[in-house]
């Protein structure tokens, strides 16, 4: 993602999540981070398609960050052994797809993009992520993506 992606991916975050707005809200400079760059690994789904200028818009994005495994809350269910050294997970913070683009496979390739990028991350245990338990298309979604429940989160290993 680029700075000039800000307002929209500010809108797409707030329209995605607007039913539970209240549980996902997130200030302006968690954004500025995510168009920046600043400690979150981000991807966006555009459409090249779209007619009038409109060829790049944002309508889908993922957002992750790199976190140690010790200092995690799955640290437990790891099985997280300081004998092996640093350790470090990918801990998916949003993901959101445009409502007009769901279901042809945005989402999951955006899952696949954060799982070659952990794979690529040479000390990186799993990508985990959670999930509000009634949000049932995206638990089905995880689970179509090889992650498991895992406590209170989801986790692909």
């Amino acid at each position: 993602m680029h700075p000039s992606d800000l307002e929209i991916l500010e809108q797409i975050h707030s329209d995605v999540f607007l039913s539970d707005i209240d549980l996902f809200r997130y200030e302006s400079e968690f954004f500025q981070n995510v168009v920046n760059g600043r400690d979150i690994v981000s991807w966006a789904a555009v459409d090249h398609s779209r007619p009038n200028g409109q060829s790049d818009e944002l309508i889908g994005f993922v957002t992750a960050r790199i976190v140690t495994a010790k200092d995690s809350e799955i640290a437990d269910l790891l099985r997280y052994d300081p004998s092996k050294g640093h350790q470090t997970l990918v801990y998916i913070l949003t993901l959101g797809v445009v409502d007009a683009y769901r279901n042809p496979g945005i989402a999951t390739a955006l899952i696949h993009e954060v799982i070659k990028y952990a794979s690529s991350v040479a000390v990186c245990r799993a990508v985990y992520l959670h999930v509000i338990s009634y949000n049932n298309p995206a638990i089905h979604l995880y689970k179509k993506t090889s992650f498991k429940c895992c406590g209170g989160c989801m986790g692909f290993t």
